[in-house]
């Protein structure tokens, strides 16, 4: 068997694309996974400097790996496209728009869902440079895209709208480059808005995060007003990667993909050493040996995925809120043509179980759980702890009085209040995480205008007193709607529940009993009424037991395709019902 490769060249101590081979007749039903960690092997070949093109000749003192980071909507593609047409990549053309967002789904939202990479090489002060950027997402949801791009890079663009300002998503990234260590240079955007206050926002870089009014950059991504100062400050204040190119070979794993064809390809980051083609490396996870077949840059350059092996079984997975639980079953779909089994959400709980056949049973006296079906029984729980989140709210003071309201609804405690400026507080709650990860966002959203924002990290394990709620239709519990919620709560949850599937359910030729069950307690319950067909249209008078005969019929009919009946759940049932 065959294979067909691209032309490639052997880089060192960039971030490179790198191919790994894949027989069809041997290993046609798996698919190569690696782990976000570093890999070795020893003895790197000083020959891998041939062939490589003129790419290979940048030193290592001129190269720069950056990403940009920000809260949504603040401007980080549109700065990326600018950075893009600066360096040739491509050419200045009107309506091309978010180059680096190749996925569908990112088009249709006009989001960054996924973190992407591209190299550019631009010359200053007569050196070439060669500047890996990678283009990260914004919304909380896609956090952990930002962490694990921030691993590959020594420096980022914090990037803030001259307009909004200072958001909780800018918080949270700020701190995840501060505690790497990493050179930060914040840049204002969208400076030529007539609503624009940079002074304002300059203000807000000052008293959140100690940043000096020199180093803060004002930009125009629009326009492209101050990109290329942008640029020279990157050149000039992010320090170049520290690597040795004579040592052993280790690189960092930070994104991978499959292709049919051409097997997995992984983006890496080399830290030390060098590497070619026909190099055998090795995970330092997984301990297996890799023969390397391809290497290259992406410039950038699209990645085609085909479909995907079975899956078999499939895995149960937890998403970061329902955007990115639309996002990932949407990409699916139209990545894969493969549709999803989409469940409620649910968190990581934990049960101090008590009598020593329940100890043995569940290896332990504190067990972990997170989907409602391994719910143990309540008799053999001494406690039942739930995790919460020390939440982070900007948000201007008008809406302060809505905003402690939300949050004291979802259970949550305030610890501080901080005032950013005249008009804008910063308020941080601790909030069980439960009560947040499904449609908190979208009503915080709401009472405020669309003008606060959130950002959340973990604050640990407390007691709490949670019972499962189960749905049922016409007495089978659906276990994917079932969910855990605080005692307090359950009535209410079942009801709106119960009332939410009424209306998005479809109607079926029987009558469906919807029902919120707690233990073995109903506490809330709606009918969805059947289809009727009217079975007594051909008569025309006559003798009324004919029609009755009729009615008895239809009902005894009625009756047993009840027993035997499917209710089918459109897909789209699972998302809906947990909107508010």
């Amino acid at each position: 068997m065959g294979f067909v490769y691209r032309s490639s060249i052997t880089l060192c101590c960039k971030k490179l694309c790198v191919r790994f081979p894949y027989s069809v007749r041997t290993e046609r039903k798996q698919w190569f996974r690696f782990s976000q960690r570093l890999m070795n092997v020893a003895g790197a070949d000083s020959e891998s400097r041939k062939n490589n093109g003129e790419i290979n000749t940048v030193a290592v003192s001129n190269i720069r790996n950056f990403s940009i980071i920000a809260h949504v909507d603040h401007g980080k593609s549109t700065l990326a496209d600018r950075l893009l047409e600066i360096a040739g990549v491509i050419d200045p053309v009107e309506g091309q728009t978010q180059v680096l967002d190749m996925l569908q789904v990112e088009k249709e939202r006009g989001i960054t869902v996924k973190a992407q990479t591209v190299s550019l090489s631009y010359k200053y002060k007569d050196h070439e440079y060669l500047l890996n950027l990678i283009d990260t997402p914004g919304h909380v949801d896609f956090s952990n895209e930002v962490s694990r791009s921030l691993a590959a890079c020594q420096g980022v663009i914090l990037l803030v709208d001259a307009n909004q300002g200072v958001q909780a998503q800018t918080v949270a990234n700020f701190y995840l480059a501060f505690c790497r260590e990493l050179t930060i240079i914040p840049v204002m955007n969208k400076v030529d808005l007539k609503n624009a206050n940079p002074d304002a926002v300059t203000e807000q870089l000052k008293t959140l995060f100690g940043i000096n009014e020199k180093d803060v950059l004002r930009v125009s991504a629009k326009f492209g007003t101050g990109v290329k100062e942008l640029i020279h400050a990157v050149i000039e204040r992010v320090p170049p990667p520290k690597v040795d190119r004579k040592a052993p070979f280790r690189a960092l794993i930070y994104d991978s993909w499959y292709d049919r064809y051409r097997g997995t390809i992984i983006l890496m980051y080399i830290r030390d050493g060098s590497l070619k083609i026909a190099d055998e490396i090795q995970s330092v996870h997984t301990k297996k040996v890799y023969t390397v077949k391809s290497l290259g840059l992406l410039r950038p350059q699209e990645e085609q995925v085909p479909l995907l092996p079975a899956l078999g079984q499939g895995w149960r997975l937890g998403f970061l809120g329902l955007l990115h639980l639309e996002v990932f079953s949407q990409r699916l779909e139209q990545e894969y043509g493969a549709q999803a089994v989409l469940t409620a959400p649910s968190v990581t709980y934990k049960a101090k179980i008590i009598g020593e056949k329940n100890i043995k049973h569940y290896g332990g006296e504190e067990i972990l759980f997170s989907n409602p079906s391994h719910f143990p029984p309540t008799s053999i729980i001494a406690e039942l702890q739930e995790p919460t989140v020390m939440g982070t709210i900007i948000t201007p003071d008008t809406f302060i009085g809505s905003i402690i309201s939300l949050c004291m609804e979802r259970r949550g405690i305030q610890k501080t209040a901080t005032n950013i400026d005249n008009n804008r507080v910063m308020m941080q709650f601790i909030l069980p995480l439960n009560e947040i990860i499904v449609d908190f966002h979208d009503e915080l959203k709401s009472v405020s205008s669309g003008y606060a924002s959130f950002d959340y990290e973990d604050h640990g394990y407390v007691p709490s007193q949670l019972v499962k709620l189960t749905i049922m239709l016409n007495g089978v519990a659906v276990d994917e709607l079932s969910t855990i919620v605080h005692i307090s709560k359950a009535v209410s949850c079942g009801r709106k529940m119960c009332e939410k599937l009424k209306e998005i359910i479809p109607r079926q030729m029987i009558q469906i009993a919807i029902q919120a069950c707690v233990g073995g307690k109903i506490v809330a319950r709606e009918t969805l009424k059947p289809y009727r067909k009217d079975v007594t249209a051909k008569l025309y008078g006559g003798d009324v037991t004919r029609r009755m005969k009729l009615l008895r019929r239809q009902a005894e009919g009625k009756k047993k395709m009840k027993m035997v009946a499917n209710i089918g759940l459109p897909r789209e049932t699972f998302i809906d019902v947990l909107k508010r």
